[in-house]
């Protein structure tokens, strides 16, 4: 496997995965990032990083069956790996590891 570090967009795609389970494909991520983080992305984007994710071994993906609202094409969903989870557990346990140690300081507001 590549590395193992996760970027910033890269770890926003994969709790994204997680989040639509089963039903996590190129399109549906995309457009829960905008619904939900209010960030447009564009699709290439979003297969470029679900290739490195996969690449990665974060996650795993499967094609899905041809249906007629697609003109018979398959969608590839995707699903989050055991070692994708640790990913983000990882990622998130740094991340509460150095916001404790902010100082309970107001920053000036009341």
């Amino acid at each position: 496997m590549k590395g193992t570090q996760l970027g910033e967009f890269e770890e926003l795609v994969l709790l994204t995965v997680g989040a639509l389970y089963p039903e996590a494909y190129g399109v549906a991520v995309m457009d829960e990032i905008l619904n939900e983080i209010g960030r447009s992305v564009n699709i290439s984007a979003i297969h470029s990083a679900l290739r490195r994710l996969e690449s990665k071994g974060f996650v795993k993906s499967d094609m899905g069956g041809a249906t007629n609202e697609r003109g018979g094409r398959r969608k590839r969903f995707f699903e989050l790996t055991a070692f994708g989870k640790k990913a983000l557990d990882d990622a998130q346990e740094l991340r509460m590891k150095l916001y404790k140690r902010i100082p309970d300081i107001s920053f000036g507001q009341s």
